[in-house]
């Protein structure tokens, strides 16, 4: 096959925006399932798409990138202690802040559309096997205890997460009660990046080498060439992109059987999940960045592009992350030490489409099952959701989250594997409202220091030349 041939065939020609190639690549996906609707599949051909994308492929590959970005950049090696706290004050507030109000949002509109009717329960539903015993507080703690790793190479691959282990206590002789079991807690470690833990450390570490000045000149250096090589290596892997993500999308949608019947009785749910989403981002991120910056927020979302059709298209924050930072410097030209700092810590713990999904999702299965929350329950429900999306951000689907929220309130979780089915369109959606929200907040924050402190812009010009002149050398 021709070179000409191929281009045509997954269409580089019109994909590539900038240098990346993967603007129309989420839409593969949609046409090559419509093709394959009519004509029967065997069970060893729906999954091979999913399989090529797995292994040294593309959803392999982009998480890789995630801590040697974290590590690599010299934000607050260039700043002063100063400059360092409002950046991660200013940071976490806006964090809270849209979190908060998606949360709010979520609950609004699924307390007056009320998409959860009864009779359109199914009659019987699986009940998804984990752990429920895991209360707020423990969530809470966890998130804490990871900020602090006892070591930082494990923190790279693994994170603390309390768990409830099933012992049986010891028990006399006479005693009748041999089935007796007791649930232990136990602080245990699980795979998964502990990237708040290295955001920390770095954070102490580039406020060290900042107060040593010119004495650490060379360990900046040494960061400065690294993020240079790893943004060459990112431009490298998105020209991998459409194949890849044609592939992930492609495989969740060869395996659904029927998705009408699944849509007849939970498109009134998606609709209201997917209206609160878009109203979050079209009305509240927007507003509020152009209160705080008096900027055009299209600015943003134009140069966020490439990323959110990269998260829409693996569903997974922080596969998108190196992509994000390339967009917030080259398109949007912020400051690559903020960008540095708020995008990695926003993939962490800016979870707004994670939020509002949650809160929707506990007060819809409460209306399924006929249950009328009180104002504490719906208050328990949005503190908990805003708590759980924080916490609790990495973990796929947002499954732990929805089943720690339904046991805070008393509910049922059986029927949490109905809205499964339709979790890979929302959870899609969500993850790029999330990186377009770590967008908006990269601006925000970088306006807030601009505005300041002087000697931020007179920094940042230094370290520009000095990154161009390591580049042309």
């Amino acid at each position: 096959m021709s070179w000409r041939r191929l281009k045509c065939v997954f269409g580089l020609n019109n994909l590539t925006c900038g240098s990346h190639p993967i603007d129309k690549s989420a839409l593969y996906p949609f046409q090559a399932s419509l093709a394959a609707n009519h004509k029967p599949l065997k069970d060893e051909r729906l999954g091979w798409p999913g399989r090529l994308s797995n292994g040294p492929c593309f959803i392999n590959s982009s998480p890789t990138l995630r801590w040697p970005f974290i590590f690599s950049f010299p934000a607050l090696a260039q700043m002063d202690a100063k400059e360092s706290g409002q950046m991660g004050l200013a940071t976490v507030l806006y964090y809270l802040t849209t979190t908060v109000l998606a949360t709010l949002l979520g609950i609004f509109l699924v307390m007056t559309i009320h998409p959860g009717d009864p009779s359109i329960k199914a009659g019987s539903l699986p009940e998804a096997p984990v752990d429920t015993d895991v209360s707020p507080l423990d969530t809470f703690l966890d998130l804490v205890r990871n900020m602090f790793p006892e070591n930082i190479i494990q923190a790279t691959f693994e994170r603390v997460q309390t768990t409830y282990v099933a012992q049986r206590p010891r028990i006399s002789k006479n005693s009748t009660t041999d089935d007796f079991i007791v649930m232990r807690k136990a602080i245990s470690t699980t795979r998964g990046m502990n990237i708040l833990g290295i955001i920390v450390f770095c954070t102490g570490f580039g406020i060290v080498i900042s107060q040593l000045g010119e004495r650490a000149r060379i360990v900046v250096d040494f960061f400065v060439i690294l993020d240079a090589v790893i943004m060459r290596w990112v431009e490298t892997l998105m020209w991998f992109a459409p194949l890849g993500i044609t592939c992930l999308v492609c495989g969740n949608l060869l395996e659904l059987d029927d998705l009408s019947d699944t849509a007849s009785v939970l498109l009134l749910y998606v609709l209201t999940v997917l209206a609160g989403l878009i109203l979050h981002t079209v009305i509240t991120c927007p507003i509020l960045y152009f209160l705080i910056t008096r900027k055009n927020p299209m600015f943003i979302v134009r140069g966020m592009m490439q990323a959110i059709v990269t998260a829409f298209g693996t569903a997974s924050g922080g596969a998108a992350l190196p992509m994000s930072m390339q967009c917030m410097e080259d398109n949007c030209h912020l400051d690559r030490r903020i960008v540095r700092f708020v995008l990695p810590l926003g993939s962490t713990i800016n979870m707004d489409g994670n939020a509002l999904y949650e809160a929707v999702a506990v007060i819809f299965i409460a209306q399924l099952n006929n249950v009328d929350l009180s104002f504490a329950e719906v208050l328990t429900v949005s503190v908990t959701a805003t708590v759980a999306s924080i916490g609790l951000g990495s973990v796929p689907a947002g499954l732990v989250s929805i089943l720690l929220i339904l046991h805070t309130v008393g509910l049922p979780i059986k029927d949490v594997s109905l809205l499964l089915t339709v979790d890979w369109l929302l959870d899609r959606v969500r993850t790029s409202i999330n990186v377009l929200g770590d967008g908006f907040a990269a601006g925000v924050v970088s306006h807030i220091l601009q505005v300041g402190s002087f000697n931020f812009t007179l920094n940042h010009s230094k370290e520009v030349s000095f990154l161009k002149r390591s580049t042309i050398n």
